[in-house]
């Protein structure tokens, strides 16, 4: 069986670095033995492929080639760099094949965090924006549509804020915990699955644009929505696993066909000859790709958390924020409690920066002695921007100051932006005119809405 993640045998040195990382100790092994992970405790955040250091330089004496290897891994044989032990199953190869199939129609999404990652594959400053270069880059691919997972990251902040709101007002499950990290979920499902109704039943924003493009997108641009190859774009490997959950069908097929890491598609624009730093910058196509600057602060931890009350505020209170920046619930690292003041209501937060620090928060929810309302959890220590598919950090001394680097640009980039609040995308607002309804109305639910299942 092909897993997400896995550890080359034949690589590994036994440093236990992954072991030290791994967040729900799924990896192990005797001292100085290769190790293995644990398949029904990982939840594939990819925080080992980050650290790892044992690789296989471009020539080697390893029992299998080098290019046995790749083929394995599903890497183009462009790919110079050496292979890690620890590392995530590519699909580049799909990708470069439905881009030059006459018979598809491709549709890709970018997540917020990849656009302050990718420059650093082609020897850019860290954290340096190339939203616009991102957008030039997958059209001269040959993507038929560019979208933007910013544009549903809005939308789910119009879906859960509501969600969040209804809990409130009518008794509702609470707290409610966010759901569009894929390894967080997967980490309720197998090791607190009485909790599991706390979970938003919101998609995420990966999966809510994998389900319009077959729908919505394909009545807009009147195409087949069988021919429709959906792909995304991701800092995260645990998105690989997501779009592959069986419940994510409610297209009527797979809402999103092939996943891509952010050091994947940095491969993928090399392998096809594409002077990236040299690129004009262009802008995704309308009808789902417009985003405020709410959408794109996802990619940070607890950016969804701001997101949802910039909202929240204005639909509770019909006020608009005096300060739309929302530093009580920024920066955490481990476990940041504030309380927002909205109108008469003093809602509770918790952010939680990295899955080793969930379950305390859990265990308060579980015992009855949590007092908050919301939760947003980020398997990865600094959010998205830290996901297991951005570009690998590789020396530890350097970490911190990249990361931080990451953060600082998609905050700034919000800054910069006219539209800072999820409601006011003018997009959002005509996708639910002309097609969806209202929020958590009958066809939002049908579409954006999910269940989870018992996992371990």
């Amino acid at each position: 069986m092909q897993y997400t993640i896995e550890i080359d045998q034949e690589l590994c040195t036994g440093c236990h670095r992954c072991t030290d990382v791994c967040p729900v100790g799924a990896i192990g092994g005797p001292e100085g033995m290769p190790v293995d992970i644990n398949y029904d405790k990982c939840c594939f955040c990819g925080q080992c492929v980050q650290i790892c250091s044992a690789y296989q330089e471009y020539k080697s004496d390893t029992s299998k080639p080098r290019e046995t290897k790749m083929q394995e891994r599903g890497l183009l044989a462009s790919v110079k760099e050496p292979l890690f032990a620890a590392h995530n199953m590519g699909h580049a190869q799909q990708v470069w094949q439905a881009i030059n199939n006459p018979d598809v129609v491709t549709m890709v999404q970018c997540a917020p965090a990849v656009r302050v990652g990718l420059a650093e594959d082609f020897g850019m400053e860290s954290g340096e924006l190339v939203a616009g270069k991102m957008i030039t880059a997958l059209r001269k691919l040959g993507f038929d549509k560019v979208y933007d997972t910013n544009f549903t990251a809005d939308l789910t902040i119009m879906e859960e804020g509501s969600e969040l709101i209804k809990r409130i007002q009518e008794n509702g499950t609470l707290p409610m915990f966010t759901s569009c990290c894929p390894a967080w979920v997967k980490y309720v499902e197998q090791e607190y699955f009485d909790l599991q109704a706390n979970l938003s039943t919101c998609k995420s924003p990966q999966q809510m644009a994998g389900a319009l493009f077959k729908t919505y997108g394909a009545q807009v641009e009147k195409v087949d929505p069988k021919k429709i190859v959906s792909v995304s774009v991701m800092p995260c490997t645990a998105k690989k696993f997501e779009a592959a959950r069986p419940e994510m069908k409610s297209s009527g097929s797979q809402d999103v066909d092939i996943v891509l890491t952010t050091r994947e598609l940095a491969n993928l624009i090399k392998y096809a000859g594409i002077d990236f730093k040299n690129l004009e910058p262009s802008q995704p196509d309308s009808v789902l790709g417009a985003y405020t600057g709410a959408g794109h602060i996802f990619g940070v931890t607890g950016g969804v958390m701001e997101a949802a009350l910039r909202t929240g505020y204005e639909l509770i209170t019909g006020k608009a924020l005096d300060d739309i920046n929302i530093l009580d619930v920024r920066y955490s690292e481990g476990v940041k409690r504030a309380t927002i003041q909205v109108g008469d209501l003093a809602i509770k937060t918790v952010v939680v920066a990295g899955l080793a620090n969930a379950a305390p928060i859990l265990e308060e929810v579980k015992n009855g002695t949590a007092d908050f309302h919301f939760v947003e959890v980020m398997a990865c220590p600094q959010g998205c921007i830290s996901g297991g598919g951005q570009p690998k950090v590789l020396l530890e001394n350097e970490r911190k100051a990249v990361y931080t680097s990451r953060r600082d640009s998609m905050y700034k980039h919000d800054e910069e932006l006219p539209l800072r609040k999820s409601h006011d995308n003018p997009e959002v607002a005509k996708l639910y005119k002309d097609f969806l309804g209202k929020p958590l109305g009958h066809k939002s639910h049908e579409l954006l809405h999910t269940h989870y299942v018992r996992r371990g």
